[in-house]
Order: structure tokens, then C-alpha cells, then sequence
């Protein structure tokens, strides 16, 4: 069969990030290109766009509103205690939002990818079934290849109550805002949203049942951006959980395991997230999945079936926006061939840098010292920590801290950590030094920016005893 005898070149299911990368640089490399997305629902974008780290990093910035307000007393401004409107916020950011979907759009189309408002099943190696939005009946079209992007949605528990649960998608329309806002799971997305609405003006609870949240990232990092939660108004509970939720008409009454309750307004589950598979086919086209419905792919990004890929949080590999436009890259260079005078691309997974939009935040490249004691034996520790100079004026009491893992053999520095004010723009830069094998003397013999908070990491000497 050739290529010439089917529908398009590559078919794409999902509409995110992945998804759309794949489908406009394919079409930009000839090929045809067709995407579909149920556009009736969030539209283009993914949960990035619509759901995730964009209107996240919105609320974020308003959150910081109210701690500026009040600093600027210590540099001279004299103003009245400024009020919150949470319906204009979420006015401006489904604007903002909508915005972005249409961006997405116009690359799409003006790129030549065909566009379906559609729910998408595989039919087949080579043949998709398309249930069109607000019409009858289905389509049938094939092609040479399928990439699968359906990215992943948030998973509650089956709890008693859970009917009175929301959901990371549903937290940006709540409406009233909630006075008082429980929140269960210690993970990135737990942790961010409980800082933003202790900055917003909620009374916050924040239940874990671990012994420490952000489970992952480097150990002293996590004690010390929960103690700065905590001192910022957070109320965060350790090893707890919740046993039942009753709607009472004083709100709802959170009964928690081992006795207690918290009342509260909502309830925000944000205790992770699953693939989106769902009706997607994959059984009965013997696509292969993990225990947790992920799709399993090769290096490549190729499943099983040959003609058929999937890249971004559908395999559950490292659930980034930029992982998964990077993967999308690898699979366009593979089937249509890399852009003229560039060799074919290939996807990395070490020295990823990431950030973590608490209050404050944290920016992340490379490995924790644990791991970094485990994969290379000999580490030495560098560590700063300090009030920022910001906060010598504002009445704050945020302290920033930096680290530095470095291999004591090599003396590259494997791992770079902070929690500060910007520590996502601060890393970024980093994390190019880190991939390119930087050692701590060439950190050393770089000069810093004075005074900022960045060229702590470029003038820290002494090591930390062990």
C-alpha cells in the first residue's frame, strides 16, 4: 500500500503540546497532516494551555499581589488595603486562554494540518474513526502513520464523599471563591495551588499523607520550601489523609483517618495523574500499555505496532511541556526526516530542569543529593542560604537557599537546586551550564552579577562538613 493510497501521512490524536508540534512541523516537512482534538471542550493547547502551567503561573502572579502590596510599606508607599475581585482574574485568564487556543489554530491551519473537532478512536494500524462534534454518525480515514498525544487528566480516589470533590481542571472556575480550601496530595501541583490561594486571601489546609511533600525532589529542598508554606499561612499536615467527606450547611466537613475534621468550602484533590486512553482503541488494535493504562513506547517513540507512536504524558515518562515537545521532534525527524542542514533529533532525559510555582518557588536541574550519593558515590555539598536583599527593607521574612551537588571525583556539578523568588528564570540559564558537563571550577571562574540572588551560585567556596 503506498503512502500516496492513504488519507493523510500522519494522523494525530490530541491536541496539546505534542500534538501540535508534531502535526505543523510534519506538515511543514510535506507531509499530509491531519489532528484531531474535541474542540468543544477545553480547544487547542492541551492541559498546558487550558488546564496547567499556563492559567497556573496567571493565578501564581496574582497570588503575589498581596505580599507586594504589603512589602511596599518598607520602601515608601503608603496606599489602602487593596481588595481581590476572583471573578475579574478569572475573566482576564479565560480571555488570555482563548487567545492562546486560537494561536494554536492558526498554526495549525497555516501550516496545512487538517483539523477535525472530533473524538478519535484507532480502528485499525492504519485507520482512525472519528466521532465529529455535534454531528451524527462517523467518519473513517487512514494513515500511514498515527501519533497518539492525549496527555493525561487528574485521578480522584474513590472516597466516601467524593461526589463533593474538585479536580486541578475544575480549581480555576470555582465559584465562590472559597473562604476556606482543603487540600489533599503533596505532589508539585498540591503544593502550588495551596500557595496560591493562601496569596489569594483562602484559608488553606493542605493534607498529605507522607512524611514530606514534593516526594522527588531533593530532601533539604522539600523541608525547606514546606517550612516557608508554613510560615506564609499554609496550615500543611503531615501523614494525614482524608477518611470521609459530608456537605453540611456549614460547608463541607472533612472527616480525616485517625479522627478530626476540617471544615471547609472545597476540596481540591490533586492527588495525580492518569493517561488519557479512554475509548481510545488501544485493546483492540493490540496496542501494548503499562499497569497504569500508559502507552508503551521504544526510544523512538514507536508502540508495538509499528504505525503507530505516542509521545508526552500518555506514556507517563516525564510529564513536561518541553519533554513532550522535544519527544514530538524526535518522532517528525524520524517518519518525514529532520529540517534542511540539521541532523535528526534525539531526546535526553538527564539534566532536565523544572520549576515548582510555590510561594516561594523552586527551580531544579539535575540529580538530588541522594541520588547523586547513590549514582556517583562521593558528592561535596555546597549550600547558601540567606534573606534576600529585596527583603531587607520589605518586612519579609522569606529566606532564599541555594545548593550545589557536585561529583567530588569529576567535580562536575550534577545537580543544582533553589528556593527563592524566580528560581524558574534563575535554573533555566543553569541548566545549560549542567548539560554542557560544567565543573564547580568553572563555576567558580565565572563572575557574578552584583547584586543579585543568581551570583550565589557562582561564589559559594566552602563546602558543607558531612
Amino acid at each position: 500500500m503506498s503512502t500516496s493510497s492513504f488519507d493523510f501521512d500522519l494522523f494525530v490524536i490530541g491536541g496539546g503540546s505534542g500534538g501540535v508540534r508534531a502535526a505543523r512541523m510534519a506538515a511543514q516537512r510535506g507531509a499530509r497532516v491531519a489532528l484531531a482534538e474535541m474542540l468543544g471542550t477545553d480547544g487547542l493547547g492541551g492541559t498546558c494551555v487550558n488546564v496547567g502551567c499556563i492559567p497556573k503561573k496567571l493565578y501564581s502572579y496574582a497570588a503575589h499581589y498581596a505580599e507586594a502590596f504589603e512589602e511596599s510599606h518598607g520602601f515608601g508607599w503608603e496606599l489602602d488595603k487593596p481588595r481581590f475581585n476572583w471573578a475579574t482574574l478569572k475573566a482576564n485568564r479565560a480571555r488570555e486562554i482563548s487567545r492562546l487556543n486560537g494561536i494554536y489554530g492558526n498554526l495549525l491551519t497555516g501550516s496545512g494540518v487538517t483539523v477535525f473537532d472530533a473524538f478519535a478512536r484507532i480502528d485499525g494500524p492504519q485507520a482512525v474513526v472519528l466521532k465529529l462534534h455535534g454531528e451524527a454518525g462517523e467518519k473513517r480515514v487512514t494513515a500511514k502513520h498515527i501519533l497518539i498525544a492525549t496527555g493525561g487528566k487528574p485521578s480522584v480516589p474513590d472516597i466516601e464523599g467524593r461526589e463533593h470533590v474538585i479536580d486541578s481542571n475544575a480549581i480555576f472556575d470555582l465559584e465562590p471563591f472559597p473562604q476556606r480550601l482543603l487540600i489533599v496530595g503533596g505532589g508539585y501541583i498540591a503544593s502550588e495551588f495551596a500557595s496560591i490561594f493562601n496569596g489569594l486571601g483562602a484559608k488553606v489546609t493542605q493534607l498529605y499523607r507522607g512524611e514530606q511533600i514534593l516526594r522527588g525532589f531533593d530532601d533539604e529542598i522539600r523541608h525547606f520550601v514546606a517550612n516557608e508554606m508554613i510560615k506564609s499561612g499554609v496550615d500543611l499536615r503531615l501523614g494525614a489523609d482524608v477518611a470521609a467527606i459530608v456537605k453540611t450547611p456549614d460547608g463541607l466537613q472533612v472527616k480525616l483517618q485517625g479522627g478530626g475534621e476540617v471544615m471547609a468550602d472545597a476540596v481540591l484533590y490533586a492527588t495525580g495523574r492518569v493517561p488519557t486512553v479512554g475509548g481510545l482503541g488501544l485493546d483492540a488494535v493490540g496496542v501494548a500499555q503499562g499497569k497504569g493504562g500508559e502507552v508503551i513506547v521504544d526510544e523512538q517513540y514507536r508502540t508495538n505496532v509499528p504505525s503507530i507512536f505516542a509521545v508526552g504524558d500518555v506514556t507517563s515518562r516525564i510529564q513536561l511541556t518541553p519533554v513532550a515537545l522535544g519527544e514530538a521532534m524526535v518522532v517528525v525527524d524520524q517518519l518525514f526526516g529532520p529540517a534542511a542542514g540539521k541532523p535528526p533529533r534525539s531526546m535526553a532525559y538527564d539534566f532536565i530542569p523544572t520549576a515548582v510555582f510555590t510561594h516561594p518557588s523552586i527551580g531544579t536541574v539535575g540529580l538530588s543529593e541522594a541520588d547523586a550519593r547513590q549514582q556517583h558515590g562521593e558528592v561535596t555539598i555546597f549550600r547558601s542560604e540567606f534573606k534576600a536583599l529585596k527583603h531587607t527593607l520589605s518586612g519579609s521574612t522569606e529566606r532564599t537557599l541555594m545548593k550545589l551537588v557536585v561529583d567530588t571525583k569529576s567535580d562536575r556539578v550534577v545537580g543544582l537546586h533553589m528556593v527563592g523568588a524566580e528560581a524558574g528564570e534563575i535554573v533555566q540559564g543553569f541548566a545549560v551550564a549542567l548539560k554542557a558537563g560544567a565543573t564547580k571550577a568553572v563555576f567558580d571562574s565565572t563572575i557574578g552579577i552584583h547584586p543579585t540572588a543568581a551570583e550565589e551560585f557562582v561564589t559559594m567556596r566552602e563546602p558543607v562538613k558531612a
